[in-house]
Parts: structure tokens; sequence; C-alpha cells
């Protein structure tokens, strides 16, 4: 039973930095994706950037494209999202989610992932 643990979110001023922590449990992830959504107030979920476990290669959505970025600790199975300069449209909940069944093709799929964190809130505003 694989489990995520989102961590590392709350209040930041524009332009500000965050880095939000997911913490996996529960199997080998050494075939995984791992992936960060966010779900701003009345939107649906939106992919924000992924990473391939096995080759550590990044996927990341336009919008935060420079100014994100995922990386992991292959000792303490934690993925991390580094977010700098971050904007009042940068404001929702984050998840983490991950499956072992992701291609390049589908990484940015909302659908494609069976596991997910339970979210940590990111607010941005002065």
């Amino acid at each position: 039973q694989v489990q995520l643990v989102d961590s590392g979110g709350g209040l930041v001023q524009p332009g500000g930095s965050l880095r939000l922590s997911c913490a996996a449990s529960g199997r080998t992830f050494r075939n995984y994706a791992m992936g960060w959504f966010r779900q701003a107030p009345g939107k649906e979920r939106e992919f924000v950037a992924a990473m391939s476990w096995s080759d550590s290669s990044t996927y990341y959505a336009d919008s935060v494209k420079g100014r994100f970025t995922i990386s992991r600790d292959n000792a303490k199975i934690t993925v991390y999202l580094q977010m700098n300069s971050l904007k009042p449209e940068d404001t929702a909940v984050y998840y983490c989610a991950a499956d072992s069944r992701i291609t390049i093709g589908t990484m940015r799929g909302l659908l494609e992932y069976s596991y997910w964190g339970q979210g940590t809130q990111v607010t941005v505003s002065s």
C-alpha cells in the first residue's frame, strides 16, 4: 500500500519561496512517476510538475516553468517541489501523486495517478 504525505505549505508574500515535501512509503519507487498537482478554489485540479523516479527526467506546466523545481531524495524516499517567485495565482492546495504505470506521454494526466497525498495549502498574498 502506497502512502504519500504532503507537507510544507503556508502563507508567503508574492515573490517569496516555499518548498513542499512528499514523503512516500509502502513500495519500491524505482519505476514510479511522481507528480505535483494543484487545485485553486472553484477550479479543476491541474498538473504542476512531474518526475520519473527511474531516470529523473522532469516535466513542468508552462505556468511554473523556470520558477518551480521538482527533485527527489532517494535515501528519504521524498519528492520536493521548490517554488520560487511565487505569485498570487499560485495559491491552491497542492497534492503529491504517484503511479507505476505512467509513460512520458501520460506524465501530465491527472487520471493517470492512482496514489495521492492529502494536500497542503499554499497561499500567496501580501
